[in-house]
């Protein structure tokens, strides 16, 4: 075993997806691409809500809220990621910055879960309590709903990042992924890691499981209230405002199941690879595609919008 090292500044530096020079930069003008277009059309989802009166509804406060995670979730991992992959044999992060991305990519990733399982609630209360939307939902709550996503993600991600980084690490090393993850960066300790893999298995659960199984039990009625329906333009109205939503939760929850409700034993860097570019990089892209193309009132402000930025530039 290496000697620890605890007297110099420790740097870890990322796995490179390839070694081959034309497909690294394939792979990163692809991300790029990806980074660009996630972060525009976020921006453009927060902004149309922001200023469209007709959208400030509990709905769109919360997709807003899940636009702006978004923005700031992808931002946390892109910016080192792309200049890694450009430059991987000068690319490193000292030990500090892998812990400050480490939190950050814990507390927005739990803080997203959290805000899709209110979602849910959300549109629970709107198909099968019609009548009391407006008393249940109310602006109090939103508010306070979304910020307790916040702080709860944030006592999640307090612990376990400190719970990692008290580990002892040998050296400068290579991160099997490219940004700094549990697993991967647990996998370079110089110590035993049984506490930490355990609480990251109770926080796994508590992040993905408990959420998953509360939207899991609100669709279940939501689809029951759905089929009473007589109208069959009801029924299509009440399906697609929920089509998105489910869509973007099984994104979300599959990849993240993938990669941390298996044993820690299991863990393969091939396997961790991919499911954390579609959450990393796919998710964030295809969330404000999925929502504008979904989501008809969303969709027709966009279309106005559009219209009134390209009307000018055409006379």
């Amino acid at each position: 075993m290496e000697d620890v090292n605890q007297t110099g500044m420790i740097y870890f530096h990322f796995c490179p997806f390839s070694k081959h020079q034309v497909v690294q930069t394939l792979i990163f003008v692809t991300f790029l691409i990806m980074y660009l277009v996630s972060i525009s059309g976020n921006v453009s989802i927060s902004l149309i809500i922001w200023t469209h009166h007709s959208l400030h509804t509990p709905m769109y406060f919360f997709l807003a809220n899940l636009a702006a995670l978004e923005i700031c979730y992808s931002s946390t991992i892109a910016p080192l990621t792309l200049a890694s992959i450009l430059s991987p044999d000068t690319t490193t992060i000292s030990l500090p910055g892998c812990g400050a991305q480490m939190f950050f990519f814990i507390l927005l990733g739990s803080t997203d879960c959290i805000l899709l399982a209110i979602m849910t609630y959300d549109r629970f209360v709107a198909i099968c309590h019609p009548l009391h939307y407006t008393l249940i939902m109310r602006w109090q709550l939103c508010v306070q709903l979304a910020l307790g996503s916040l702080v709860l993600g944030f006592i999640l991600a307090v612990p376990l990042t400190v719970l990692i980084f008290q580990l002892p690490f040998c050296s400068s090393k290579e991160i099997s992924l490219f940004y700094c993850d549990t697993l991967a960066v647990m996998r370079l300790a110089c110590a035993d890691t049984q506490v930490q893999e355990t609480t990251l298995f109770v926080f796994s659960i508590t992040v993905l499981t408990i959420p998953f199984l509360l939207i899991t039990l609100s669709y279940v009625f939501i689809v029951a209230t759905i089929l009473k329906i007589h109208s069959t333009e009801g029924r299509r109205k009440a399906f697609s405002t929920c089509s998105s939503h489910l869509t973007v939760v099984l994104l979300q929850y599959g990849c993240g199941s993938l990669m941390y409700l298996w044993p820690s034993s299991s863990y393969s860097p091939e396997r961790g690879q991919v499911a954390p570019v579609v959450y990393t990089f796919i998710t964030p892209v295809l969330n404000p595609l999925i929502y504008s193309m979904r989501n008809r009132e969303l969709k027709d402000v966009l279309k106005r919008a559009m219209m009134r930025f390209l009307l000018p530039q055409t006379q």
